[in-house]
């Protein structure tokens, strides 16, 4: 399965890229940042965001795209564009008709470190230890954009689908199935091993 995971933004919109094999093998494929000039007017810059991302789509054919879960801020500005560039990011993944999934920053954090209040270099050493990579993902929209497509390859839900068993998940996979399980009111994960 090919992950595109969206670190959506309006100055910078981190793209990353991995191929999620048997047994939850993750492999590095793509990282960039599109950005957008700011002294241009917003519509262009949505408009250079919007083809970038297509850009993506199209140059990798991926099997799902990921996207971050726009979050209140108290910079409107800031979670405007970025609700914008998010949902630019549907609207490429849509109309070619490829599975739109959203993540919470937390829940990226807490799938790639176990942590869901872990900082940006320790998602960045962690991406780059599960991919890898002989160098830290930069800038951190690059990074986070591999989170998200890390988090959707090792989401719990999906790791438990088919009739696979608990057994088979990585420590911080247990612990954010276990999270996200109290969150949700669905009852308990069982942690028997």
């Amino acid at each position: 399965m090919i992950v595109l995971g969206v670190d959506p933004g309006l100055t910078r919109c981190g793209v990353g890229v991995i191929e999620a094999g048997a047994s939850r093998r993750l492999s590095f494929i793509h990282v960039d940042v599109i950005r957008s000039d700011p002294a241009q007017s917003q519509d262009l810059r949505l408009l250079a965001i919007y083809n970038g991302l297509v850009g993506k789509v199209e140059e990798f054919s991926p099997d799902v795209v990921s996207i971050e879960r726009v979050f209140a801020q108290e910079n409107r500005n800031t979670v405007l564009g970025t609700a914008q560039a998010a949902g630019l990011a549907m609207l490429a993944a849509a109309q070619r008709g490829i599975p739109v999934a959203l993540h919470t920053p937390t829940e990226a954090k807490m799938a790639v470190t176990g942590n869901g209040q872990a900082d940006k270099v320790q998602v960045e050493r962690m991406v780059a230890r599960m991919l890898g990579l002989n160098t830290l993902p930069k800038p951190a929209d690059a990074a986070d954009a591999l989170a998200q497509a890390i988090c959707h390859a090792l989401r719990p839900a999906g790791a438990l689908q088919g009739g696979e068993r608990e057994q088979h998940l990585t420590a911080a996979q247990r612990q954010w199935a276990l999270a996200a399980s109290k969150a949700s009111g669905q009852g308990r994960v069982h942690r028997d091993m």
